[in-house]
């Protein structure tokens, strides 16, 4: 694709790097092709999609991964 691939890493992919995911995606998609993992996949954390929600960014179809994925 040409975009430059970032990985956000946590330890549950739950909540922080998935919400960083969402933002690179909005505010750079042109640029950058963002991902997100963790240590475990611990599920998407619910509180996160209603924040990424107000804000105006949609999260609610990723799914929690783990970094071998």
């Amino acid at each position: 694709s040409g975009k430059l691939k970032i990985l956000f890493l946590c330890t549950a992919n739950s909540c922080r790097s998935q919400m960083a995911e969402g933002w690179a995606q909005q505010l750079k998609g042109n640029f950058i092709e963002p991902y997100s993992a963790g240590i475990i996949a611990q599920g998407l954390n619910r509180s996160a999609v209603t924040v990424m929600q107000k804000g105006g960014v949609d999260i609610s179809h990723h799914s929690s991964k783990d970094v071998g994925s």
